[in-house]
């Protein structure tokens, strides 16, 4: 749009260039028309030469024109050329993104690139996890760009611009918009593609709570009261607060706590905490929660690792990656990770 306007503005400029120029001759030579026309081409492209034999005004008038008429010409190309290289590296970058987003498997859908939509994107950065951003702002979308994520500039609650961004193969949705109504729209509409997607939802009240939950979302956050919580805690227990926060939200975001659920197939089953924290070094199990949800805290290390249990394991990425390994993930009907019993 921007260089449509571009082009445009060099035209007008252009046109009342070369009219002075042939204005002016005429009515300091009385040639013709077509005469100071031409000689206004000579002038401007520098070939030389004079029509009929100039005055001494007419001289000062070519004079004017040559300083005026070349400076705005040479600005002018420069300015085509700058803009259609523009275009160019612009529609290679477009090219190499769709051709990216095609390949996007086991991704997140992040919908809305506002405050809380940027925060979400560093994160997921900084665990090195695929993600496409969403936002029908231009404002939004040049920022998601201008910081290295692949976007779309679209209507986040229409079918076709999901599906373009792969929702059917992604491995969850998060909604950020500050609007609820366009936040439920579009967690309808992620719902109905796909059943089994799991999809966390922003709410700025609590009847958007409900409503959201009721479209189809798996998680509901309150951005506000999550904050006012973490005032309170630092208030409260500051000391804690920072611990958990320098250890879980480092820059380099390396350690994580993560729920690994064991199936039949695990490698796992039979083993005892002793045994997994001396095979995955500098990793500690937390808690052991049962098929029926009862957890037990801080386990002893001869406790035996079974069959539908979960591991809520502490340590670095990697070695949560090395241990999920060890077992095979599927989803409910909700979108929530369980055990393949």
């Amino acid at each position: 749009m921007g260089s449509k306007r571009n082009y445009v503005t060099w035209i007008i400029v252009l046109f009342i260039l070369f009219s002075s120029g042939t204005v002016g001759y005429m009515l300091i030579e009385h040639w013709t028309l077509f005469e100071s026309l031409y000689m206004t081409v000579l002038t401007i492209a520098t070939l030389g030469g004079e029509v009929h034999p100039l005055s001494t005004a007419g001289r000062a008038f070519t004079i004017v024109l040559t300083l005026l008429g070349v400076g705005t010409v040479l600005y002018i190309l420069t300015g085509i050329v700058q803009a259609t290289l523009e275009i160019e590296l612009g529609s290679f970058r477009r090219s190499r993104m769709e051709a990216r987003i095609k390949k996007l498997e086991n991704h997140f859908v992040l919908c809305g690139y506002g405050r809380v939509g940027e925060a979400i994107a560093g994160t997921l950065k900084q665990q090195k996890t695929d993600f496409i951003v969403i936002d029908q702002s231009v404002n939004s979308f040049n920022n998601a760009t201008r910081d290295g994520c692949l976007a779309i500039m679209d209507d986040a609650t229409k079918h076709e611009v999901l599906k373009h961004a792969n929702v059917e193969k992604a491995r969850g949705l998060i909604t950020a918009f500050g609007d609820d109504a366009y936040n439920t729209y579009a967690v309808l509409t992620a719902r109905e593609i796909n059943p089994m997607l799991t999809i966390i939802g922003r709410a700025n009240n609590n009847d958007a709570v409900r409503r959201l939950k009721q479209a189809g979302a798996t998680h509901v956050i309150l951005p506000e009261a999550i904050g006012g919580q973490q005032m309170a805690r630092l208030a409260l227990r500051p000391s804690t607060v920072q611990f958990i926060e320098t250890v879980l939200a480092d820059n380099q975001g390396e350690y994580l706590v993560e729920e690994v659920y064991i199936n039949e197939n695990s490698t796992l089953i039979g083993k005892t905490i002793k045994d997994i924290e001396e095979k995955f070094a500098g990793v500690r199990i937390m808690a052991i929660r049962d098929r029926d949800g009862d957890a037990i805290i801080n386990p002893t290390l001869d406790t035996t690792v079974e069959i539908g249990r979960s591991l809520t394991a502490f340590g670095a990425m990697q070695q949560l990656q090395e241990i999920e390994s060890c077992c095979s993930l599927i989803r409910d009907s909700k979108g929530q990770i369980v055990p393949d019993l």
